[in-house]
Formats: structure tokens, C-alpha cells, sequence
């Protein structure tokens, strides 16, 4: 309806006035989600007596007359801004029913399909009045009263002045009584002295608040999945409720320290989205009267008062918790002073992003609760079971209210969170407040967050396997025992080469000898770098059995590395093959030929050796990456090595009918439970020559030659083996395979599922093991199923029995579960630390907070995680993939997870690249066997419906492979540069067609800019949620075509716009022409209309 509709009728007119910004902001969701009932409230209650119903509706009546704003509609079409208009007069909507003759459960079924077709009927925003009752008879002197209004009109304080005016009337008339009460102030006024209000000083306020916060805080417990910022969700309740006790002690800290309990209330839930989101800087959205104090009479008004305004919050490392809340206090009371600013100016204002949203949770804090106005005595009736209903456009709501007991409710969107998950954060949201009256002389980062039954679940429950595998033997010393039993078994094979156990172990008797002659003992390092061979094994044994580690070099690596590696071990010894001589000219370490000193060396005794190394002696030093650029080695012992297979032998069983491959460079940690898995239990290792281990194909072949029945592998690497084993001819006769191990990084399970639908999840069985080199090679362990692969979430399973591990927060507190912390590693598989690096094993290598054993150590490993509900741990990427664009935080591995489950998609990585203009963009590298000129397109319009639009690449890059490391790790460094494009990502496109011109020239105006392109983001060029219904109602009135709200979020360019404009009225013309031909039917006989359809020359020419 428009203000000239409105004029037409000025006899019923009573005045023209714009909307507080509260009510923009709830006008705007109305009609971006009409069907969603976002705004409806609804109350009810129980009343008990001898009710005069007349007199009681007569009440209500008399309150709509006094109150202006109870006869308001609003108006928008056509308007530049929203207007509301009062009518002089409205008859309130009543409704009554009997229902008497019903049984008490039957009137609670009706009543809950009474309320439910109540919400679902709604309002219609431009016709007055939007409120309406109904009263409904139960019993003699029991009524059920519900009351429904739109959230436009009032707000919760104003219910309680509603409820006393109606109940004031009603009793004094009912007694026979006349009561007289003062005028009430409009609600227009509120709007006048709203527009006297100094928006400059406010804009100052704010851009200062929110200084440098730049992205929306995370809720931490959300689900993975895509939700776009005006979703409209499926609301549930989470009720809480602080005994008597505990409120009284809150009330008595708060009147002692002179804090409002609001104010706890909202330092309690900065806190927990601090826990939550792992950030020291939060920002949510509190609701606050908007009541002006110099607006005198405003505490006794009826209206919309209200405004949410962002709260920032900062929990610096040592800050006191009394201190900070009184802190927080004085900043609440500077922030009272501008309540009156419009969120979608502050928005603007603010750092954040154009299109993303300031904050994602609100608090509302009760001062005046409704249900405690209904329940003060009554002279003749009785107020009882009084219920509310509402909605908001929020994921996340916190409501609060004191009286004798603080009590609440967590509103959430059961799109976005799981039940438990709420039910557990209502318990945090306690445990938190009850500490701050408790313990207020605690840090504030140092207030518990769990209960002591959460606790011992996640410190103990969770980490209760087995605590040792005691091991007396060295890795040599259980080698030698195996030789004992299977001396005459293949141990080891390359090409056509083989040795047995027996031949092994003499080599490497021979070898250690030697060595020991060298000065090798216990706690020597001793270098080796050969090309993968039977050298290769003999080297790493004879190394152990002369009682030294092995230091592993891997030829194949740079030679500025080798150099590094060289001089920072100080190797006294160096085992080699003369081949490699030359570019090994810098060592100063006493060289040994494998190949041409053997004759030298097998003068030596074939016995084994005596040596005094002890499981707690060095095994070996593995370097790895830093990040730093520089590599560090780990220092490993016996005893973590072989601990991790007695620990897990119960899960694998491996025996000496087993085959193994290594597969990896013996540089990498992945090697090593490949190497002694074969050797430790009488297996047959298989080495793969370097060649065939970058050939999937010719690795398939070796698989099936040797009938491998235990395969580690990385997933890049497995991922490519799929492939290959997809085109041959024949598949499952061909593999042996019992166990497929997958190490080294993280696992996509949606990437199996084409051998999952080849092979099923049975056998062989696909175990993902998380693992790292500091904590020996494995840490968890996971078997896969077909349902992994259905899920995007990376799950590594369970700690091995004798580990220890714990998701912790920065100050090393156990997060809850759901929430995202960084994992750390204790137990019997932690390194000894980094070689020659004692400041980074300080900062790696920490004492373990939850073990009273001095010396017991914990690992820092840098990956991100969370527990799910059944124990089992999510792995959700490093700490270091996180990255953050244009304000957004990002992980990458969500991404990566999405493409892999298009069904062309075989392979995907994400990184972030920096454009030409130094601004980061999201690249993805796809490996498909489509060649489609359309497939990067897809890809897009795929992801875009995934996904939130930042997390779509700006570019693809089609490769026929990734780049693989040596250890078959994905190389990022090595996938190519793209071409980023310029600064903005889209070139300035002018409108092409007089369509996009007309709309061109709306959203110009709309934004009072000079130009648009046509793929130009409306949003990105300053459009907001209020800006967008004026360009919607000017696309309406110019093209006489109804679009929605929503449109311009999902098609936020003029190309879109224009297509959507043309088909919508393309099918509109449709339409008109069926109505016409169906008018034209309609004249016409059953026999003319029977000829015209067996005519097929006869067509209308309408």
C-alpha cells in the first residue's frame, strides 16, 4: 500500500512518520523471508477466576485507543524510506472459542495447532492493527489467553506497560469503578527526537570502538556446511536456569562491586565466545532499551524502542576478572549514550567487510520480564503457565532475566548447531557466571569453563588406554630375535635381489663391526645417504647394532640441503655409496662405500655385536621442514619406536606372512613403520625403486606382482593409485592388499569413495592414522567406512592406547567438545626434541599441565582439531592453513573438501596467492579427467552453492597432476601461478541492453554513484539490506514484475538481475497468453473444443 492509498483515506489517518532503526532492521528480514514468521511474537497465559470476557476485551480495546503505535501499518513500495502510518481508529481482532466439552489432553492438542496456525497465518504488514487476541474458554473459571503481535510495534519492555493498563481497566471495572490514567506520550516522538540526534558524533563513537576488528567472531560449534547471511532458519530452545543460591551470590557480587548483573550476563558471554572461537577480540550484538533519559515520560511509552548494537570485547592474557568486568561496565555506560545509531550505519562504519555481518550471536537481557508482570496479585484473577514465542533473525540468541533465580533460554538455528552442542554451551554459560561472583580473584582467562565431569572426560575418560608397553629390546635386539625364528625367510627384496633374514643380518653384523672400529657407540650419530637398494637396509640395521642412530640422507634431495643437514648433525661418520661421492665433497665425517669398501668390510665377525645401547638410546634423527625455511631433526629413540608397535599389534596383527613396500624415502618418518612393521614381525619388505614410486601404474603392477598386503600410503599418492586401478582390466584379483595405512597428511575421505565402491569398506580394511614425526610417526588410529566418505570432516580416530591427547586453547585449558583448540601429544611416542635446537624443543617439547611426573612431556603440534561427541577426533587442518581474506577467516581444507565431492572432480587443492595488487585471493588446482571449456564454470556455480561466497576460488587452475614431493607429500610450492587478474577481480563492463541500462540507472541512484558495471556486487560497491528492498521496489514498478528481497542477494550484479528481470517477465507474457487461450476455451461447446484439439492445422490466433 502506498502513502497515496493512505491519503485517499485521511479520515482514518492520524499520522505519517519513518521508522526507528530497529524497525528498518526487522521490516527488512519481514520481506526478505515473508514465509519464514521472522518477528512474529507471540505470548499466552492462563487465567483463572470468574472472567467477564466483555469487559476483558473492552480492556484490550481501551489500550489500543490510548496507544498509537498499536494502530500502525507500514509502508515501503515506492518509498525511498519505509514510513509508518496510525490510524485514528481500529477494532482489535478477537477470536473465541469453547472448548469445555474437550478433555484436558485433547485442549492441549488443540491449543498447540491453535498457536502453531496462529504463527503461520501471521501478519500483513500494511493493514492495521498488527495485533490481535484470543481467548479461549477451558473450564468454568480457566481460560488460555493468547496474545500475537508483530515485533514492529513493541518491545519487551513495553509488554509489562500493556499488561498493567489492561489488567488496571479490567479490575476497576469489574469492581465497578472508573480509572483514569494519564495520555500516553506516542511513540512518534521517540521518532522525532531520534532525528535530532547528532549522527557525526556517533560515527566517531563507533569507527573507534570497532577499530581493527575485521571479520565476525566464530561460534565454534557450528556445523561445516553453507548458510548465507540473511538464512532463514529452524529455531529451537535451549532452557537454563542458576539455582537460588547461586543467583542470590551473583547478586550480592554484582551489588558489592556496584555491577549490574547485565553486565555479567555479558561479560560471561564474552568469555565464552572468547573459549569458543579461540580469540582474545569479540564482538556480539546486545539488545538495549533505547530508551532515552532525556526524553522525559519515555520509561511509561509504548513502542519499538529497542536497538541490538554491537559489543566489543577485548580478554587480554592477564587481565583480573574484577577489573575487566568494571571496565567493561564504564564501557557499556559511554556506549549508552549512543543507542540511538542505526546498525546498518554502524556496519559501514565498521571494518568488517561489506556483506558479512558484524557479529553472529546476540544478548538480550531482560530487566522488566514479562512473566513476572503477569503473576503480581490480582483482585479477581489468577495469571499462571505464561509462555512466549519468538523469533530473530540471529543464529544465536542468549535471553536472560533475574528474579529469585537467573533463568534463560539459548535461541538457535538447528540448521546450524546440533542440540547437544547447545545444551553443552548453556552449561558453559553457567559454569562461567557462577565463577566470576566465586572466584573473581582469578584471571579472568583462568575461570573454569567445564565441569569436573567434562574434565575427567576429556583429560582421562578419553585418554584412558593402556599407559605403557614396556619395551627391554632396542629395535636390533627384537630384529636379531626374529632372524632366530624365520632365518631362511625373505626378509628384504629389491628389483631382482633378495636377502634372507639370515643374509641380512650377517651384512649387518659385518657392517656394525666395522663401525664400532670407527668409534661408533651409544648416542653416535651416524650419516646415510644411499639410493634405495638392499645397501640401504643393511646401512640403517648395521647402524643400530654397532649401537649408534641413523641419520638418514636422502641423494635425491638438493645439495644445499644435504649441506645443511651435514653441518648441522656433525655426523662423525658418514655411510655412502660411491656414486654420491662427488657431490658429498664438504663432509669432514669418515666416509664409508658401501658398495666399494664392502670387501673391507666383510673381513669383519658375522656375529652379532655386543653394544651397550639401552631403549632409551637414540635411534635415529629424521629432519624435517621448518618453519623457518631451515630443517630441524628429530631425535628419536629406541624405545619410541617400538612401543608404537606393541601398542598398536592388537588393532593389526601383522605376521610373517605379510608383504610390505617402502615406498617412501627413508628421509621421511612414514618409512620408518614401514621399514620395521615388515622386518620386527618376519614380513617381506619390498623396496620400490624410486622410478616406480612416481608411476602410479608401474606401482599398481608391482602390487599385484608381489602380492603386497600392507600399503602406507599418503592420500595425494593413494588418491592417484585409484585412478590407475579404476582403468584396469582387472581389480580385485589382482591386489592381496589387507591393510591400507594412510599417513603423512591429511585424509579426504570423500576421495575414496571410488574405491570404497569397487572394493566396499571390508577388506582391505583403509585405516587413517594422524601422525607426526615428533610423536613417532603415528599418533591415532581410524578405520574407514563408506559413511567416512559421505562425510566432510576428516576423522583420525583415537589415540594409540599408550598416548596421550589433548585439544587445548592457548592457555593449555581443555576446550569443550565441538570446539575447534590446537592438539597436543603426550605418552610414550614423544621425540626427545630437536638436535642442536634447545630453544625450539622449549617451545615444541612442554611439560605436560595435567601430569604430576616431572619430565613428562607434551607436543605442540600446530594442527587444529575438535572432539566429536562419541570421542573420536576431527582433524580440521594446521594452524598455518588458516588464512584470513578480505577480513573472512578461511580454511582452506573446507574448501579443498567441497570440490572433491563434484563427481569430475579427482583431485583438488586451495592455497591463497597474493593478486598484483598485494591482496590475497583463493586459488583452486583441480585434476579432472573432464577437459570441458565449461568445467572451471561448473566448478564455480558448484562451489557457489556450497559454499559462502568468499570461499569461492577467484581462479582455477586445471593441472593433470599435483606435484608430489619425494616423501609424497602434495608440493605447494610448485603449482603454478595463475593469472589473478586485476585489483577487483571483474573488468568494468558497461550495460549493454536497455534492461541493464534501466537497472544500471536504479541502483546508481539507489547508491548515488556515477557508474556501475554490469558484474559489478551491488554489495561491494555499499549496498545494504535496506538499500536493497528500494532497489527491488523500483525493479517492480519499472519492469511490473514481482521479484522477492532475496533476489538481489543471490543475483547481486545487473547481468543477473537483467536475466532474472527478462525470464520473469517472459513467463509473466506466458501467463497472460494461457489466461486469454483458457478464457477463449471457456466459450466454447465439449464438441468445438474436441475439434480444435483433433485439428492440428487449427490454431488460435490469440
Amino acid at each position: 500500500m502506498t502513502v497515496s492509498d493512505q491519503t485517499n483515506k485521511s479520515k482514518n489517518v492520524a499520522a505519517i512518520y519513518p521508522l526507528s532503526p530497529m524497525q528498518q532492521g526487522m521490516l527488512f528480514h519481514t520481506l526478505y523471508a515473508p514465509e519464514s514468521g521472522v518477528y512474529f511474537e507471540q505470548f499466552s497465559c492462563t487465567l483463572g477466576g470468574k472472567l467477564n470476557v466483555a469487559l476483558f476485551e473492552q480492556a484490550w480495546q481501551k489500550v489500543v485507543e490510548r496507544h498509537p503505535v498499536l494502530r500502525s501499518l507500514f509502508v515501503w513500495e515506492n518509498r525511498k524510506k519505509p514510513l509508518q502510518v496510525v490510524r485514528h481508529q481500529v477494532n482489535l481482532p478477537w477470536i473465541q472459542h469453547d472448548w469445555r466439552s474437550l478433555s484436558p489432553s485433547k485442549q492441549q492438542g488443540q491449543l498447540e495447532e491453535f498457536l502453531i496456525s496462529d504463527r503461520t497465518q501471521g501478519f500483513q504488514l500494511d493493514q492495521a492493527p498488527l495485533i490481535r487476541c484470543a481467548l479461549i474458554r477451558l473450564s468454568e473459571e480457566t481460560y488460555q489467553f493468547i496474545g500475537s503481535f508483530h515485533h514492529l510495534l513493541l518491545d519487551g519492555w513495553s509488554l509489562p506497560i500493556l499488561f498493567q493498563e489492561v489488567f488496571g481497566f479490567y479490575e476497576a471495572w469489574n469492581r465497578g469503578d472508573n480509572l483514569s490514567l494519564a495520555t500516553p506520550r506516542p511513540f512518534q516522538d521517540y521518532i522525532g527526537w531520534l532525528q535530532r540526534q547528532d549522527l557525526s558524533i556517533a560515527e566517531a563513537f563507533w569507527r573507534r570502538t570497532l577499530q581493527g576488528f575485521t571479520a565476525p567472531t566464530p561460534l565454534g560449534v557450528d556445523r561445516m556446511i553453507k548458510f548465507d547471511t540473511h538464512h532463514q532458519g529452524s529455531f529451537h530452545e535451549q532452557p537454563f536456569q542458576l539455582s537460588a543460591t547461586a543467583t542470590a551470590a551473583l547478586q550480592r557480587f554484582a551489588q558489592q562491586h556496584r555491577l549490574t548483573v547485565s553486565t555479567l550476563v555479558q561479560g560471561t558471554w564474552a568469555l565464552l565466545l572468547s573459549r569458543y572461537s579461540g580469540e582474545s577480540d569479540v564482538v556480539f550484538g546486545a539488545t538495549v532499551s533505547g530508551r532515552p533519559p532525556t526524553l522525559p515520560g519515555a520509561e511509561s511509552m509504548v513502542g519499538l524502542f529497542i536497538n541490538t548494537l554491537p559489543v566489543r570485547v577485548q580478554i587480554p592474557e592477564d587481565a583480573q576478572t574484577l577489573p575487566w568486568l568494571q571496565q567493561l561496565q564504564s564501557q557499556q555506560v559511554e556506549q549508552d549514550q549512543y543507542s540511538y545509531s542505526f546498525l546498518v550505519d554502524i556496519q559501514g562504519w565498521s571494518e568488517i567487510p561489506r556483506g558479512m555481518p558484524l557479529f553472529e550471536s546476540i544478548v538480550v537481557f531482560e530487566n522488566y520480564p514479562v512473566a513476572a508482570a503477569l503473576q503480581e496479585p490480582l483482585d479477581s484473577l489468577q495469571v499462571d503457565n505464561v509462555r512466549a514465542y519468538e523469533t530473530t533473525n540471529y543464529p544465536l540468541t542468549l535471553v536472560a532475566a533475574s528474579h529469585q533465580e537467573l533463568y534463560g533460554r539459548i535461541v538457535y538455528d538447528r540448521d546450524r548447531f546440533e542440540a547437544d552442542a547447545i545444551a553443552r554451551m548453556a552449561n558453559h554459560f553457567q559454569n562461567l557466571l557462577i565463577a566470576i561472583s566465586t572466584q573473581s580473584e582469578q584471571p579472568i582467562k583462568q575461570l573454569p569453563l567445564l565441569d569436573d565431569a567434562e574434565k575427567q572426560q576429556l583429560l582421562q575418560a578419553w585418554n584412558a588406554g593402556k599407559a605403557e608397553y614396556p619395551s627391554e629390546q632396542c629395535l636390533h635386539q627384537w630384529f636379531e630375535q626374529q632372524v632366530e625364528q624365520t632365518p631362511n625367510a625373505i626378509a628384504v627384496v629389491f628389483d631382482n635381489q633378495s636377502l634372507t633374514y639370515a643374509q641380512l643380518n650377517t651384512r649387518a653384523n659385518q657392517l656394525a663391526h666395522h663401525l664400532q672400529s670407527l668409534g661408533v657407540a651409544p648416542e653416535t650419530l651416524v650419516g646415510i645417504c644411499v639410493e634405495r637398494s638392499l645397501d640401504m637396509v643393511v646401512g640403517l640395521l648395521g647402524i643400530l647394532k654397532a649401537g649408534g642412530a641413523y641419520l638418514p640422507l636422502d641423494p635425491d634431495y638438493p645439495a644445499d640441503r644435504l649441506e645443511f643437514i651435514l653441518q648441522d648433525a656433525q655426523v662423525s661418520v658418514l655411510l655412502t655409496q660411491s656414486q654420491w661421492l662427488n657431490s658429498l665433497t664438504e663432509v669432514s665425517a669418515q666416509t664409508v662405500c658401501l658398495d666399494t669398501d664392502w670387501e673391507a668390510i666383510s673381513a669383519f665377525s658375522q656375529e652379532n655385536p655386543v653394544n651397550q645401547a639401552t631403549p632409551n638410546n637414540l635411534a635415529y634423527v629424521i629432519y624435517t621442514s621448518g618453519s623457518t625455511g631451515k630443517p630441524k631433526g628429530v631425535l628419536v629413540n629406541h624405545a619410541n619406536v617400538t612401543r608404537l608397535f606393541t601398542a598398536t599389534q592388537s588393532w593389526f596383527n601383522f605376521n610373517e606372512s605379510d608383504v610390505w613396500t617402502l615406498f617412501h624415502s627413508y628421509a621421511f618418518d612414514f618409512s620408518v613403520w614401514e621399514l620395521w612393521g615388515a622386518l620386527l614381525y618376519g614380513g617381506r619388505l619390498v623396496i620400490v625403486p624410486f622410478w616406480i614410486s612416481r608411476d602410479p601404474q608401474a606401482f599398481y603392477q608391482l602390487l599385484c606382482q608381489e602380492k603386497v598386503t600392507v600399503l602406507n600410503q599418503t592420500p595425494s599418492a593413494f588418491r592417484q593409485l585409484i585412478w590407475v586401478e579404476e582403468q584396469a582390466e582387472v581389480t580385485v584379483a589382482k591386489l592381496y592388499l589387507r591393510w591400507v595405512i594412510f599417513g603423512g597428511e591429511s585424509l579426504d575421505p570423500s576421495s575414496l569413495m571410488p574405491w570404497f565402491e569397487r572394493h566396499g569398506d571390508g577388506t582391505p580394511q583403509l585405516v587413517n592414522m594422524y601422525g607426526i614425526t615428533e610423536t613417532t610417526v603415528h599418533v591415532t588410529f581410524r578405520p574407514l567406512t563408506i559413511e567416512d566418505a559421505h562425510s566432510r570432516g576428516s576423522v583420525i580416530g583415537l589415540p594409540i592406547p599408550d598416548l596421550q591427547l589433548y585439544i587445548l586453547d592457548e592457555s593449555l585449558q581443555p576446550v569443550p567438545i565441538g570446539v575447534r583448540g590446537q592438539m597436543f601429544v603426550g605418552g610414550a611416542g614423544v621425540a626427545r626434541g630437536y638436535l642442536n635446537r634447545p630453544e625450539l624443543t622449549a617451545d615444541r617439547f612442554i611439560q605436560n599441565p595435567f601430569s604430576e611426573q616431572l619430565g613428562d612431556k607434551l607436543y605442540k603440534t600446530g594442527d587444529l582439531a575438535r572432539y566429536r561427541s562419541d570421542g573420536n577426533i576431527e582433524y580440521l587442518g594446521r594452524i598455518d592453513y588458516q588464512v584470513k581474506i578480505r577480513g573472512f577467516r578461511i580454511e582452506l581444507g573446507e574448501i579443498e573438501a567441497a570440490l572433491s565431492q563434484h563427481p569430475v572432480v579427482k583431485e583438488a587443492v586451495v592455497i591463497d596467492r597474493e593478486g598484483k595488487a598485494g591482496d590475497k585471493r583463493l586459488v583452486a588446482y583441480i585434476v579432472s579427467e573432464s577437459q570441458s571449456d565449461t568445467l572451471m564454470g561448473e566448478l564455480r556455480c558448484y562451489l557457489e552453492e556450497q559454499l559462502p561466497d568468499y570461499m569461492v576460488p577467484s581462479a582455477f587452475v586445471l593441472l593433470d597432476v599435483l606435484p608430489l614431493t619425494s616423501n609424497g607429500k602434495l608440493d605447494r610450492r610448485a603449482l603454478p601461478t595463475p593469472d589473478m587478474g586485476n585489483s577487483h577481480g571483474v573488468s568494468f563492463v558497461p550495460p549493454q541492453t536497455p534492461t541493464e541500462d534501466a537497472i544500471a540507472n536504479i541502483i546508481t541512484s539507489v547508491l548515488e554513484i556515477e557508474k556501475i558495471g554490469i558484474h559489478d556486487d551491488f554489495f561491494e560497491l555499499g549496498g545494504h539490506s535496506l538499500l536493497a528492498t528500494q532497489v527491488i521496489s523500483r525493479l517492480r514498478q519499472t519492469f511490473s514484475v514481482e521479484l522477492p528481497v532475496q533476489v538481489i542477494f543471490t543475483t547481486p550484479t545487473i547481468a543477473e538481475l537483467a536475466e532474472l528481470v527478462i525470464a520473469k517477465q517472459l513467463e509473466q507474457a506466458d501467463n497472460e497468453a494461457l489466461e486469454l487461450i483458457l478464457a477463449e476455451v471457456n466459450q466454447l461447446s465439449d464438441r468445438e473444443v474436441n475439434l480444435q484439439l483433433s485439428d492440428p492445422t487449427n490454431h488460435s490466433s490469440s
